[in-house]
């Protein structure tokens, strides 16, 4: 075996992930792809998954991604002759008791919201579906008749054969043993056969992928778990197409295989595969190799799984499968350029959904290789979602493991992890605590979520309906509304850009004309060439030189990365990340001028400080940046202090708007006052999908200057004729609605788009959702306003109001709603 001496793009793994992408990289875009496989193709997790294939997924992109997969493997047999196993009996999803019912009328109204027709039978049909099982406890079941099955190693080698059928050339038993990196950019393989140069590498090595990637530099925060299922003997009346079933409030699952079952499930005790090799290595050699049978530790499935299926209390087992399958801190799998290393991208910890998701990601990630950019909104399975914190080994296996126990409990609205916390904590964490916080977590930043009333529980009380922090919430809504408040944002990632050109790159990158004067403030998004919106953040000029950036706290490696990424080459601009340099006090209500007058002597009138501005003013005797700026529609301060002294500065506010009956605010009311407010959400609202003109930000890009930036031609090009999709606003009055997002917008009966974000006005007394209504022929006023508009929500259809501008108005002093 000869390797060549260079190629375009190395794709390493030869597992379902990998092959896809070689395959999807010379089928469509006729690239110089070679893979290279240190085993024999499928080895690792391929060979051994159980092979479910499900679609639905909370993102309608995510989805988009495993819809694809199903349309791939359908017709992947007649174009390589090798066929994939592929069986399209549809999934049956199980539910015992309310919550899980109303967990699956949700999703089922999320289905249609995406184009998928999922439907709700009684246990009736499902007992007529299934013979076979016990259906006595069953409240009902949710059934999505395109889902299916199918053979992983058998998808694999037609997909193997496809890539080499468009040229691809796939490499058995050779082993990456390292890279040549210059100017941080990988510019050779090195092989246990030769090195091979190369512009681009796609890590695809599923549970060697960490491992990989560390020999670049590049964390890739995934854990091997046991995961065990059983394939018993025959099973007298099952049939060829029985539906697969999930069970979740048994925390099994089950396919038909050649006449009996395929059983395995997801318990809330897993076990991680945590080597005796330096690092906690997977060996080289684990290709094929499982782990002994531990009968013990599946016992529980077991029980739950003959307590559902009787006969299998007498059925003989065939074989049982205990072999490790990647996961994630999250559950949600990794693809994307590493932030690391920009011509590294990766495909890995796919959750157990491997093969589900394998045709389509290795079809976006193609995509993403050759563009350098995401074809879709992918954010949730973006790489860099992570951040530093991911580093820690100890703290991924313990979340990993956390996210593996939760796989099939229900899917309570704003639930929390619990794992690894406290991690980060601002100064203010002890003080918050003794106002009787409740904290979240983000990016390993404990942030208040609420404050707990005496004689309320300071903790979370999930539901599905509203839960016990709603009144509290309300009562910090209307505290900022009518008083002031202070929030603990010191999470906010921020990033100066310094440089001669600094201006000159921001130009380049940022949609919004940041060419204003120091001491000024820009909102702005940043955009991808097709136009839609990568990040959505504020640009503060402090000198001529230097600007200062904060974005969102789950957004910090995104963000940075896209900004240096896009930084053109050879100016003198220099990005720096300087977010535990500064503590973030948000001071907001009609008292905040009032509060900080007393707490400075700086001049913090309207005319001295006026909205969209930064000033450097003097606060417990340090130095403030303070920018005037809002998101809850009130007037009101972002103050960034020095960390330190953030408690300083806080206790001064304190005591300054004691009289004006100060109090912390968490970001439960945060969410509810932007959302009166008509604030965009980015991961949510805006995206990656969506361009500025689509989500009602159009005057805040700078077409009629004539400067170019990142997305403007797409913008250009989109320019006259009529916008297909436009964001808009719904109240609901009934009070018994609880809106989350996704669910179904109808326009005179017809499906027109879904809600993006929900929550409850508290100011106005109205459920809130924010969603795009969609038309092919264009979305213009008078479409939108001649409509009679209804939302469905967990199945059940409601009349709703749809809102262009904002519900609530502070300066006018009135509700709109």
């Amino acid at each position: 075996m000869t390797l060549p001496s260079q190629a375009a793009i190395v794709v390493i793994g030869g597992g379902i992930i990998g092959c896809s992408t070689a395959y999807h990289l010379a089928r469509d875009h006729k690239a110089d792809v070679i893979l290279l496989e240190q085993g024999k193709l499928t080895s690792g997790s391929t060979w051994h998954a159980a092979g479910l294939v499900g679609q639905l997924r909370s993102s309608a992109s995510i989805t988009r991604v495993l819809k694809y997969s199903v349309d791939l493997y359908k017709g992947l047999e007649a174009e390589t002759g090798l066929a994939t196993g592929w069986k399209m009996t549809g999934c049956l999803r199980l539910a015992t008791n309310t919550d899980r019912w109303t967990e699956f009328r949700r999703l089922a109204t999320t289905a249609r919201s995406f184009g998928m027709d999922m439907h709700l039978v009684s246990p009736e049909e499902v007992k007529r579906m299934w013979p076979l099982m016990d259906v006595s406890d069953l409240v009902g079941a949710s059934w999505l008749p395109t889902d299916g099955q199918a053979s992983p190693s058998d998808i694999t080698q037609s997909l193997a054969k496809g890539a080499r059928m468009h040229g691809a050339k796939l490499f058995e038993g050779v082993r990456v043993t390292g890279f040549e990196m210059k100017d941080g950019r990988i510019v050779k393989v090195k092989t246990s056969a030769g090195d091979v140069a190369c512009d681009k590498v796609v890590n695809c090595a599923g549970q060697w992928a960490r491992q990989v990637g560390a020999m670049a530099g590049i964390t890739v925060p995934l854990q091997p778990v046991k995961h065990q299922y059983i394939i018993t003997e025959k099973l007298e009346g099952l049939a060829a197409a029985a539906p697969t079933i999930r069970d979740p409030d048994r925390r099994t699952y089950f396919k038909e295989e050649v006449g009996g079952l395929v059983m395995g499930g997801y318990e809330p005790n897993p076990q991680a595969w945590e080597t005796g090799l330096a690092g906690g290595d997977v060996p080289d050699d684990w290709e094929f190799r499982l782990f002994d049978d531990d009968f013990d530790h599946f016992e529980q499935h077991m029980e739950q799984a003959i307590a559902r299926v009787p006969a299998l209390e007498t059925a003989g087992v065939k074989q049982m499968i205990n072999g490790p399958e990647s996961f994630t801190p999250d559950g949600n799998f990794i693809l994307g350029s590493a932030p690391e290393c920009t011509n590294m991208f990766v495909g890995a910890g796919f959750n157990a959904f491997g093969i589900a998701s394998g045709g389509g990601a290795g079809w976006v990630l193609a995509q993403w290789v050759v563009d350098g950019e995401a074809p879709l909104d992918l954010w949730v399975v973006d790489i860099r979602r992570f951040s530093g914190l991911h580093r820690d080994r100890r703290w991924v296996a313990d979340r990993t493991l956390e996210a593996y126990g939760k796989h099939y409990t229900v899917g309570f609205p704003h639930e929390e992890y619990e794992s690894g916390r406290p991690r980060i904590v601002s100064p203010l964490y002890e003080r918050l605590k003794a106002h009787r916080a409740v904290f979240g977590s983000k990016l390993g930043w404990e942030r208040p979520n609420w404050f707990a009333p005496e004689g309320v529980e300071a903790r979370d009380v999930y539901s599905m309906g509203r839960q016990n922090w709603f009144a509290a919430v309300g009562e910090e809504h209307r505290h900022v509304r009518e008083k002031v408040g202070i929030f603990d944002q010191s999470s906010f990632a921020k990033y100066e850009l310094s440089g001669k050109q600094a201006q000159q790159a921001l130009d380049w990158i940022c949609a919004n004309d940041v060419s204003r004067p120091p001491g000024r403030l820009t909102y702005t998004q940043l955009l991808n060439t097709r136009g839609g919106i990568e990040a959505d953040l504020t640009v503060a000029r402090l000198a001529d030189d230097r600007f200062y950036i904060v974005t969102g706290t789950g957004f910090r490696t995104h963000d940075f990365g896209w900004i240096e990424d896009h930084l053109p080459d050879g100016l003198d601009a220099k990005l720096v990340d300087v977010t535990e340099q500064f503590g973030t006090l948000s001071l907001m209500g009609p008292r905040a001028r009032d509060v900080l007058s007393a707490a400075t002597d700086s001049d913090v009138s309207d005319a001295g400080f006026p909205f969209g501005h930064v000033r450097e003013i003097v606060i417990a005797g340090h130095a403030v940046r303070a920018l005037r700026i809002t998101y809850v529609g009130e007037l009101g301060w972002e103050l960034h202090v020095p960390l330190a002294a953030t408690g300083d500065v806080f206790d001064t506010l304190m005591k300054a708007g004691a009289k004006h009956d100060i109090r912390p605010i968490g970001y439960r009311a945060l969410e509810a006052l932007r959302l009166e407010k008509g604030y965009r959400a980015w991961g949510s609202d805006i995206t990656p999908n969506d361009t500025p003109q689509e989500a009602g930000l159009g005057w805040a890009v700078k077409l009629r200057k004539n400067t170019d930036f990142l997305g403007r031609r797409a913008l250009e090009k989109a320019s006259g004729e009529p916008l297909k999709k436009r964001f808009a606003g719904f109240t609901v009055d009934a009070p018994d609605v609880v809106l989350l997002g996704r669910e179904t917008i109808l326009r005179n009966g017809e499906p027109v788009g879904y809600l993006t974000s929900g929550g409850y006005g508290y100011t106005i007394g109205k459920n809130i959702g924010y969603g795009y209504v969609r038309n092919a022929d264009g979305v213009s006023d008078e479409f939108l306003a001649s409509g009679n508009y209804e939302l469905v929500v967990a199945m059940d259809r409601t009349p709703t109001r749809i809102w262009l501008e904002p519900m609530y108005d502070a300066k006018a002093e009135r509700v709109k709603a």
